[in-house]
């Protein structure tokens, strides 16, 4: 029988085998099969049929036992004895969990319910567990709302200003490309299967370019890797720009028929000549002029840039620029040419049906989770267009004088009410979320009411009221789409949960009773919820019914096997072409066409600021870890080993430092401390620090995020973790 047709309990003797999903913040969302016997999961491996799987998994999730079956699982609900962050409870009933909860937040509500803050990420991807009962709970509620800005909001939204929806390149087509541009990826570890199509390319002859501020595992295995200053890689597309306009490089035809504001655009992109751009960006003229000629007169072309670019004061407006590229030499004509920044707008979701934003009834403030830190303190970050900078003076925007555009200004300004209760799940803010210090000083508030529901007893854990255990992916039913291809995906449970751990969406149904919600929307299983999630009449979904999903496990959209989705324009802007100029970031008042804004922390930005702490810092994923998923399982952290510094051998030099020593990286928002690894992995100017490792296993109880910025994005209010400066010192 194949391995598609296998029923839901498919038995041979005490021995079953359960199609699943991974459900972590990767674009690649394997299929997976899960042997089961005598109700205990013995063998995870990837689907041979799944075209992205292709039967093998990411290091991480082939060994989700451990993690499943780990001697660290929170097993049962407890209480706080101890002083916060100390990790000291007691255990409890779920009565008794479940009732302190419910009257805590009745006591809260009947004050003023946007005192209650929910937070969660993706520390589960699926929609049942992630984005359906619990938000109902919380709409209902009148608590809060948050902005869910954390990872991808910066890039999604200067992608959705060019292009429209997240949609872009079908992955699978990439082993048809003659150049792959990798662009903020590090491929081999956070998209590890999109590597085996751009081997494939190679194969047949292509040219693999890596742009990255580090030597990561990708870039050094591709043909070329270019090394742009973190923050610079906006400046960097419209110096490609300049030249491919200059040197007539671009595809006349598919510009007037397809794009809008080119002269615009052309007039902005003179600005930004080599010469300018090498200063900024840290590169030579001769690397960005032949990078822009061999991109322009290469067919297909593809890039594949991710959010790692994005994650600064102009990360927005740095995609922007770059998703302008394939329009400007006609690359979108080719199924293997265009840009990929993710799939999940291919995707048609309903999500009115899902999360019922119909039941808010009192239009409740948004808090940013980019800085919840500030909120946890009783003050809301809060951002305003800047008008005195930048250059719009040509698109009708006179007060703008010369220079480059800015991001916006940002205030901060008191929260009323203060936060006095918060909800965490699918999320460990105390390790991921910047500016720790701020953070943590939050959560030891005696008067802040936390309640934590999760899988291990993280560093967010420790600081919690009530904590509660959370379900695997081994342990409950799910739904999914992906942003790294074109395939739905059911997640079935293969073994029960273990210990008392519940999934989410069976914690939010019993507190939407003890609540007294009386909605029938609160009294949905998980199926039903699955089921309403699908936009079945959408043409993309067409084909795609609940009952085949639950059957095979996958199935593709329905879009064409060689999918081009621009060959033709139809972009899904508001005019229907590529929008070089965007009248709807005018009506915003953010520059309508694309621009280069420098990290708040940088030599142009704030040149004082430098002579003090000369050194940019990113802190991209490490090889065995996924954001702070896997980060306390004893082999993902053997494998790691310890928290490390690459460093420039230079930067090493002018501060005696050698490798191996242990060092200080501070600024004015906090430090860590960790060894040094001297290299030329990274760019001089620059220090890398592999993250997102959990304090509590640290040395020092401090990591990256100790000295990164609560700052937001120019488009989009995200995250902005890699504009961050500091110094490093022996200690």
């Amino acid at each position: 029988m194949p391995l598609g047709e296998y029923p839901d309990a498919y038995l041979m003797q005490d021995r079953r085998i359960v199609r699943g999903a991974c459900p972590h913040d990767c674009p690649d969302t394997c299929s997976f099969l899960v042997t089961v016997e005598n109700g205990r999961a013995v063998k995870i491996e990837g689907a041979e049929d799944h075209p992205t799987t292709n039967g093998f998994l990411c290091t991480k999730v082939n060994r989700y036992l451990e993690r499943t079956y780990s001697p660290q699982r929170v097993l049962y609900p407890m209480k706080r004895v101890g002083e916060k962050g100390k990790g000291i409870f007691a255990r409890i009933s779920w009565d008794e969990a479940l009732d302190t909860i419910a009257a805590k937040f009745k006591e809260i509500a009947a004050d003023n319910p946007q005192a209650i803050q929910p937070y969660s990420y993706a520390g589960t991807m699926g929609f049942v567990q992630s984005q359906s009962i619990d938000r109902r709970f919380f709409y209902k509620l009148g608590a809060s709302l948050l902005a869910r800005t954390i990872c991808s909001e910066a890039g999604a939204a200067g992608y959705r200003a060019t292009i429209g929806l997240s949609i872009g390149t079908d992955p699978e087509q990439f082993g048809n490309a003659k150049l792959i541009i990798i662009w903020g990826s590090n491929t081999i570890t956070s998209n590890v299967h999109l590597w085996p199509k751009i081997l494939e390319a190679r194969r047949k002859g292509a040219k693999v370019i890596a742009i990255d501020p580090y030597r990561s595992l990708t870039a050094e295995k591709c043909d070329e890797h270019i090394a742009p200053l973190p923050g610079t890689d906006g400046a960097l597309a419209l110096a490609m720009m300049n030249v491919i306009i200059k040197e007539n490089l671009i595809d006349r035809d598919y510009v007037e028929r397809y794009t809008l504001g080119f002269e615009l655009l052309r007039e902005r992109a003179l600005e930004y000549p080599p010469s300018k751009v090498a200063k900024i960006t840290g590169l030579s003229e001769e690397t960005i002029i032949k990078l822009a000629r061999e991109y322009a007169t290469t067919k297909p072309v593809a890039i594949r840039l991710n959010y790692g670019l994005q994650r600064h004061a102009g990360g927005g407006m740095a995609v922007r620029a770059i998703t302008c590229l394939p329009a400007l030499i006609g690359a979108w004509r080719d199924a293997a040419g265009g840009a990929l920044l993710s799939t999940s707008g291919t995707f048609s979701i309903n999500n009115a049906a899902l999360e019922r934003p119909d039941l808010i009834w009192n239009n409740p403030r948004t808090i940013n989770m980019s800085a919840i830190g500030d909120a946890l303190l009783g003050y809301q970050r809060v951002q305003y267009p800047d008008r005195q900078g930048g250059n719009y003076q040509r698109v009708q925007y006179p007060d703008r004088q010369g220079g480059d555009s800015r991001a916006p200004i940002e205030k901060l300004e008191p929260l009323d009410p203060p936060i006095r209760a918060i909800y965490i799940y699918n999320s460990n803010p105390a390790a991921i979320a910047p500016d720790s210090r701020k953070v943590i000083a939050g959560f030891k508030r005696e008067d802040l009411f936390t309640v934590v529901h999760e899988i291990f007893q993280t560093d967010t854990a420790d600081y919690a009221d009530i904590l509660l255990p959370a379900t695997t992916q081994l342990e409950h039913f799910d739904i999914h789409k992906a942003y790294g291809h074109l395939y739905m995906l059911i997640n079935k449970p293969a073994i029960a949960p273990v210990g008392e751990a519940k999934p989410n969406s069976e914690v939010f149904r019993l507190l939407a009773e003890r609540m007294g919600f009386t909605e029938d929307c609160f009294k949905d299983s998980d199926e039903e919820i699955a089921r309403q999630a699908i936009n079945y009449d959408h043409p993309r979904m067409q084909g795609i019914t609940f009952e085949e999903l639950k059957e095979r496990g996958w199935m593709r959209l329905s879009v064409p096997e060689t999918y081009a989705p621009f060959a033709e324009g139809n972009f899904l802007t508001p005019s229907g072409k590529c929008e070089f100029f965007s009248e709807t970031l005018a009506k915003q008042g953010v520059d309508p066409l694309p621009a280069y804004i420098p990290p708040r922390e940088s030599a142009q930005a704030a040149p004082e600021l430098v002579k003090k702490y000369p050194l940019a810092i990113i802190s991209p994923p490490a090889h065995n870890f996924l954001n702070s998923s896997f980060a306390n399982l004893p082999s993902f952290v053997k494998a790691e080993k310890e928290p490390r510094l690459e460093i420039h051998p230079v930067d090493a030099a002018a501060r005696s430092i050698k490798d191996g020593d242990r060092v200080r990286v501070f600024n004015d928002r906090g430090e860590f401390k960790l060894k040094a690894r001297v290299s030329e992995k990274a760019r001089p100017g620059v220090v890398v620090a592999l993250s997102v490792w959990w304090k509590k296993l640290t040395s020092d109880g401090c990591n990256a995020n100790d000295v990164t910025s609560q700052g937001l994005t120019d488009l989009g209010a995200g995250a902005t973790f890699y504009d961050a400066l500091v110094e490093v010192e022996r200690t």
